[in-house]
């Protein structure tokens, strides 16, 4: 199961999403590359991991003075089926 954590500040959003198997990995990959390249502006991504043996993918949003990234994040979290994001 895909954790999703969303955080927004002035000019700031950031959506972090915690998985498990490469099979999730996969799909968040393949859905984050497929949605944001349908947008005309880009995030930053990076992955840390964390306890447990999972890893999260991070990706961020600056200067986004026109709020695109929410549409982005919400794609992001429709496509990969994620029911709860805090």
């Amino acid at each position: 199961m895909i954790d999703a954590e969303f955080r927004s500040e002035e000019r700031f959003s950031r959506l972090a999403l915690a998985y498990e198997t490469d099979e999730e990995k996969v799909n968040i990959d393949k859905s984050i590359e497929s949605i944001t390249n349908k947008h005309s502006v880009l995030p930053e991504t990076y992955t840390t991991k964390v306890s447990n043996g999972k890893e999260v993918l991070v990706i961020e949003f600056h200067d986004d003075t026109a709020r695109e990234a929410g549409d982005i994040f919400e794609e992001i979290i429709k496509d990969l089926d994620i029911k709860v994001c805090n």
